[in-house]
C-alpha cells in the first residue's frame, strides 16, 4: 500500500481510530461482543471505500458500475428500512442496539441480519468500483467479519430473548431470504 497518498493515510488513521472508540462505546464497554468482529468489517469498509474512492465515478454507464450502484442501493435499502423496523418494533432503550422487544417482521421475517447484510452488499459495492487482488481480499474480510458478528450475536440474543429468538432462528435466514 505504498502507493495511497497523505490524505489517504490520515483518512485510515482517523478513521481507525474513530471505528475503534465507536466499537468500544457502543459494543465492547456494554458487553455485546459481537463489535469485536464488526470492527474488522467496519475496517475493511473503510480501506475499500479509501482505495477505490478515484475511480467511484469513472465510466458511470459500465456494466460493472451500473452492477455495483445497484447492490449499493439494495445495500442503502436495506440499512435504512432495517433501521426504521428496529427503532419502530424494536422499542430500543438507549441505543439502537439494546432493543426491549424482538422484530420479526418486514424484513426482519425474511432476514435476521438486515443490517449485517447491507454491510456485505455495501463492501460488494464499493468492491466493484475498482476490482483488484487487494480490495477481493478486503471484501472477503468484510464477509467473514460480518458472518462471525452475526453468529456471535445470536448468541447474544438467544440469552437475551430465549425460546422466541430460537423460533425465529428457525424460520429465517442470516443474509439472503431463503438461502443463507
Amino acid at each position: 500500500m505504498d502507493h495511497l497518498t497523505t490524505n489517504q493515510w490520515i483518512i485510515l488513521c482517523v478513521g481507525t481510530l474513530c471505528l475503534i472508540v465507536f466499537s468500544w462505546k457502543f459494543s465492547i464497554q456494554a458487553k455485546r461482543y459481537h463489535g469485536t468482529a464488526r470492527l474488522f468489517a467496519f475496517e475493511s469498509l473503510l480501506f475499500t471505500i479509501t482505495l477505490n474512492a478515484q475511480p467511484w465515478f469513472q465510466n458511470p454507464c459500465s456494466p460493472q458500475q451500473i452492477v455495483s450502484w445497484v447492490v449499493l442501493a439494495i445495500s442503502l435499502y436495506l440499512a435504512i428500512y432495517g433501521v426504521f423496523l428496529l427503532v419502530k418494533l424494536g422499542k430500543p432503550q438507549g441505543d439502537l442496539e439494546n432493543t426491549s422487544k424482538l422484530v420479526t417482521t418486514g424484513l426482519y421475517g425474511l432476514i435476521r441480519h438486515p443490517l449485517y447484510a447491507s454491510l456485505v452488499y455495501f463492501g460488494i459495492g464499493a468492491f466493484l468500483k475498482n476490482i483488484t487482488p487487494v480490495t477481493a481480499l478486503l471484501v472477503s474480510i468484510n464477509t467473514v467479519a460480518l458472518f462471525i458478528t452475526a453468529r456471535v450475536e445470536e448468541g447474544e440474543m438467544t440469552a437475551k430473548f430465549g425460546e422466541e429468538y430460537l423460533q425465529y432462528m428457525q424460520v429465517t435466514k442470516r443474509f439472503i431470504p431463503y438461502i443463507f
